[in-house]
């Protein structure tokens, strides 16, 4: 028997009439109607009201104090009821009251409302803000969801194995969390920004399938959906192909949303969508499908247009269906929405009765050119098609795909009713960076597609990789591939991005070597644990699906770190600040 309660607040109902019981929990809040005192107590389950005639029983309260109370639990008058509670029938008579941790009087602010002050005072005082019920019950939520996804890869025979949070230093796309040592003078260790290469030597080891709840740390700067420290279901399977990953992925996402969400789930199998198609019909490699919007490309009508600012250059285009008729005010709205994102402005035409045009560019076009419009963007009387160009293709495609989504918002196209998944795949296994050097597109471990041939090529924008994201509404929500498990295709994908061998057998040692003793051929991914989250509860920030998140800037206002350290501290691990 639990020395503070028999009851959870939120079991105190009706059923309980006359038995004298005990709750234990927090003072939400504190009311005297002269004479007669009436408290609400909450812990984790909910809330009851207790009341007593005797004011002293009370005496020097102040809400958010931890109390333990004994009482007999009575009915309220009819009129009393408080339908909004489980508990709203009844009421505890206080007969007995001890105070087990008194707080102070004057809180940073009510724990109710606690979401509406600023973000740096509740992440102060976390532990408070923690207490608000919505705040409380999503981190609640994140351990049912951990425990689901357990016991799904658990169904589908993964092994749970847990990898070592000190490792080396890698290259993985982002800059490394360093660990000075101590005992090796000069010689750091590293947090890992995923367990890719354990991953990988488990395969090697024998392991049929891996998985682990993986914390992940990557020294980046933070955003709404990013952070410095996050945690991914990782797995991966031996003997496995790119359409085995796609299977499980899209088995954990459906069967999750379908689980925890409220709104339809895309059906399986998800749309699959090559890199260079997503990008060219959206702008971008994690389109939100719930927006029926496309980008047309419209360049060759502009060929030797009269219009200079689009003649030779790269047009895309949008059409909308059913907005001719807006007022000049709508189409103003867009022009400048377009200058926010640094576009000089946006054109547009609007199809009128008759299939007349009308709009800002209009007088520039030839009957040619209108005819060709029609047919390529498929106008109809009320389309308005939206024009971006600019000479790097690109930003062209960037700019476009930002006008789609504002479009797609603006014209109440979008369906928020629907999780929308896909897969993007093929993306390139290279990008040429802006020193004119060559880096890995994605992950550096991946398959190139066409194996040594497509590495021996001689351009190495067109080598794809067996690299895929699954995407939903817009947000990337886990990354794959199959890996390169040959030592002649590590040594060669390397030394097309400046490694040496010798470089490449001291950064990845152990890989390179187990590569050397009859590595299987695998694959896998890793569904982002915060991002799944922000979907299912409808939050935009991954720092409301966090117990102890750090900061916008990336500071931890609660331990109040980062922070100086001692000078014998920084002599231990030959460290030196230099001004």
């Amino acid at each position: 028997m639990n020395t503070y309660r028999t009851l959870y607040c939120k079991d105190v109902t009706e059923s309980y009439d006359g038995k004298e019981i005990k709750i234990a929990g927090w003072i939400e809040n504190i009311r005297d109607h002269g004479g007669v005192i009436f408290v609400d107590v909450r812990d984790e389950s909910g809330v009851v009201q207790v009341v007593s005639n005797d004011d002293t029983i009370f005496d020097g309260l102040t809400k958010e104090s931890a109390i333990t109370l004994t009482g007999t639990v009575r009915m309220r008058n009819e009129e009393d009821y408080n339908l909004k509670l489980e508990t709203g029938k009844v009421e505890i008579l206080v007969s007995s009251l001890e105070v087990l941790g008194k707080s102070k009087n004057n809180l940073p602010f009510e724990i109710v409302s606690s979401t509406t002050v600023s973000e740096e005072t509740r992440l102060k005082y976390r532990y408070l803000d923690l207490r608000n019920p919505k705040v409380h019950n999503i981190i609640k939520f994140r351990a049912d969801l951990l425990k689901y996804l357990r016991s799904k890869m658990d169904s589908l025979s993964f092994t749970e194995i847990q990898t070592p949070i000190i490792t080396a230093s890698s290259p993985e796309g982002a800059r490394d969390f360093l660990i000075p040592s101590r005992k090796f003078k000069g010689k750091f260790y590293a947090l890992p920004q995923a367990p890719q290469q354990y991953k990988q030597l488990l395969m090697c080891s024998g392991f049929d399938k891996y998985y682990q709840i993986a914390p992940c740390f990557r020294d980046e700067d933070t955003r709404a959906d990013r952070a410095l420290e996050f945690y991914q279901l990782d797995f991966e399977m031996s003997f496995a192909t790119e359409e085995d990953v796609y299977n499980v992925g899209e088995e954990i996402f459906y069967d999750t949303f379908k689980e925890f969400g409220k709104k339809e789930v895309s059906p399986r199998p998800f749309r699959r969508i090559s890199y260079k198609d997503a990008m060219n019909k959206y702008g971008t490699d994690k389109p939100d499908l719930r927006n029926p919007l496309e980008i047309i490309d419209l360049s060759d009508v502009f060929t030797n247009s009269e219009f200079k600012p689009f003649r030779g250059v790269n047009v895309k285009g949008i059409k909308v269906d059913n907005i001719a008729s807006k007022s000049n005010s709508w189409f103003n709205e867009v022009v400048d929405y377009a200058k926010s994102i640094d576009m000089p402005g946006i054109g547009y035409i609007q199809v009128m009765d008759g299939m007349s045009f009308k709009g800002p560019i209009d007088k520039f076009l030839t009957d040619e050119d209108r005819k060709q419009l029609i047919e390529k963007a498929d106008l109809k009387e009320d389309s308005v098609l939206f024009f971006i160009a600019d000479r790097n293709n690109k930003v062209a495609l960037k700019n476009a795909g930002l006008i789609r989504l504002y479009l797609g918002e603006k014209a109440e196209l979008v369906d928020h009713n629907k999780y929308e998944f896909c897969i993007i795949n093929n993306f390139p296994m290279f990008e040429l960076k802006e020193d004119g050097k060559y880096d890995f597109g994605h992950n550096p471990f991946s398959m190139p597609k066409g194996g040594m041939e497509a590495l021996n090529s001689e351009n190495l924008d067109d080598i794809e990789a067996y690299q895929f994201d699954f995407v939903c509404n817009g947000n990337e929500m886990a990354s794959g591939a199959v890996r390169n498990h040959s030592v002649e295709l590590l040594e060669k994908a390397f030394s097309l991005v400046g490694y040496e061998k010798e470089v490449v057998k001291e950064r990845f040692g152990a890989l390179y070597n187990a590569f050397n003793y009859g590595a299987p051929p695998h694959a896998g991914m890793a569904p982002g644990i915060e991002r799944m989250i922000m979907l299912l509860k409808d939050e935009t920030n991954l720092r409301e699906v966090t117990a102890f998140p750090t900061s916008a800037s990336g500071e931890d206002k609660l331990m109040n770190c980062p922070m100086e350290v001692s000078e014998q501290q920084l002599r231990e691990v030959h460290i030196k600040i230099r001004n």
